[in-house]
């Protein structure tokens, strides 16, 4: 004679089954949006999306709108990020360098404690706007997956370029450059 499985196992069974299904549906989801990777490597540059933080340490909201006409050099960081601190001087000199030139640095400091934050700014004399996106609002806008990330954006408001990860020198003199 058969055994029938008891209600207890087949529970089991249906509880993982669900499990393994929403974490499915919850990788798929979370899948950052790389439509601008993709408009890119097509040769297109895509309309950078618009953001709207308070400054860091200030009471303003600044609008990445507000910064059309001049070449952005959007920088998603955080003070415990190793390669943040890497790259915090190569953007802190190509500020001073474009500034003149019809551009801008714009730091973003992503899910970050402020007083961390404004320490490692004190620490690196970064001198360029900086914005606090204490909600991760510049992760979901920009499809943000790591630390650093950088946009550059033409004067058009267009994404011209991406660096998913450290910018370094040979990034910003083939990537920012030209754009001035």
């Amino acid at each position: 004679m058969r055994r029938a499985l008891s209600p207890v196992p087949i529970a089991v069974i249906c509880v993982l089954v669900a499990l393994v299904a929403l974490l499915a549906y919850g990788l798929i989801q979370n899948e950052p949006d790389r439509g601008v990777d993709r408009a890119l490597a097509r040769g297109e540059r895509a309309d950078a999306p618009e953001l709207s933080l308070p400054e860091l340490g200030g009471s303003r909201t600044i609008k990445l709108s507000g910064y059309r006409g001049r070449v952005v050099v959007l920088n998603f960081w955080a003070s415990w990020c190793e390669p943040c601190r890497d790259e915090s001087p190569v953007l802190e000199r190509w500020h001073q360098r474009i500034q003149d030139r019809g551009g801008t640095v714009v730091g973003v400091d992503m899910l970050d404690v402020t007083g961390d934050a404004q320490d490692f700014i004190s620490e690196y004399k970064l001198t360029y706007p900086m914005l606090k996106d204490k909600d991760g609002h510049g992760l979901e806008t920009y499809g943000v997956v790591q630390y650093p990330e950088t946009f550059v954006i033409d004067r058009q408001g267009r994404i011209a370029a991406v660096q998913r990860g450290p910018v370094d020198e040979r990034f910003m003199r083939s990537q920012v450059e030209p754009l001035l």
